[in-house]
């Protein structure tokens, strides 16, 4: 076997995987299928991708596209193996994404691929970031994000969205309320969505439009905030803080926190005594 696959993440209607193939110029092209719908990033090496819909070869930052029970050769013809983070999602997933972006209304890729966009930067890097931590909140939002800027890409759709309705204001000041109430608990971004009575995509939208920033991300900037204000107010251990916050493993928690603000927990602790 020349590819093996690691699987990452997965929800209702989606999965990803880590893709890793070894195969080089020696190694014999030979017909796949898809078993879903694909879109994979390419975050090592190159490689020629042939379907029905065409040929093309795919370099880092490129996107794979395969439709369902579509068969598919890979090649390499000029290198040995690459890396690709596969993001495969079930039909009447993506329906809820086509349905809300501007002129997409079909759901097979016309195309083989999608080259490096600069507009794409942003989600993959932020995927492969996910991926190396195992972060599967993450990735169940960029799986979303990718989706919809797929969509919009191959579309060409150019103008802005439309502004949150007042409706939306108030489905998200729901959430905000919700989230504000049980921060420390699990708090998938399919139940908020429900709740809001919106698709997962539209409330993702419709979420950073109105907050700045994603669920999962307000979510995290709530826990920290609360983990920085006990931290300061009591004497409390920095475990028992992280738990009490939604922190189950203190790694992640001391991780998260110094990325935030330059410091350990404990060493945050000590300024704002020695303050």
């Amino acid at each position: 076997m020349t590819t093996t696959s690691h699987p990452v993440a997965a929800g209702p209607g989606w999965r990803v995987d880590d893709v890793i193939c070894t195969a080089g110029p020696h190694d014999r092209p030979f017909e796949e299928r898809h078993d879903s719908i694909c879109i994979a990033v390419v975050t090592e090496g190159s490689f020629r991708y042939r379907t029905t819909q065409g040929s093309a070869v795919l370099a880092p930052g490129a996107l794979l596209l395969g439709n369902h029970c579509q068969c598919f050769e890979c090649g390499h013809e000029h290198g040995v193996g690459d890396r690709c983070l596969s993001f495969r999602f079930a039909p009447e997933f993506l329906e809820g994404v086509l349905a809300v972006v501007p002129g997409a209304r079909q759901l097979a890729f016309p195309v083989p691929r999608l080259p490096p966009l600069l507009s794409l930067v942003p989600v993959i890097a932020a995927s492969e970031a996910a991926r190396d931590a195992g972060d599967a909140a993450e990735l169940e939002e960029r799986a979303l994000q990718l989706a919809g800027s797929v969509a919009a890409a191959l579309v060409d759709a150019r103008t802005d969205a439309a502004a949150p309705s007042r409706r939306d204001h108030q489905r998200v000041a729901t959430a905000l309320r919700r989230i504000e109430t049980d921060a420390h608990e699990s708090l998938s971004l399919v139940a908020l969505a429900r709740e809001a009575a919106m698709s997962p995509y539209h409330f993702l939208r419709t979420f950073r439009a109105v907050v700045g920033m994603t669920p999962h991300q307000f979510v995290l900037r709530t826990r920290l905030h609360r983990a920085a204000v006990q931290l300061h107010r009591s004497n409390e251990g920095v475990s028992d803080i992280a738990l009490a916050n939604g922190f189950n493993d203190l790694s992640t928690f001391n991780r998260r926190f110094r990325r935030l603000t330059g410091k350990t927990p404990t060493a945050y602790r000590a300024a704002a005594a020695r303050r």
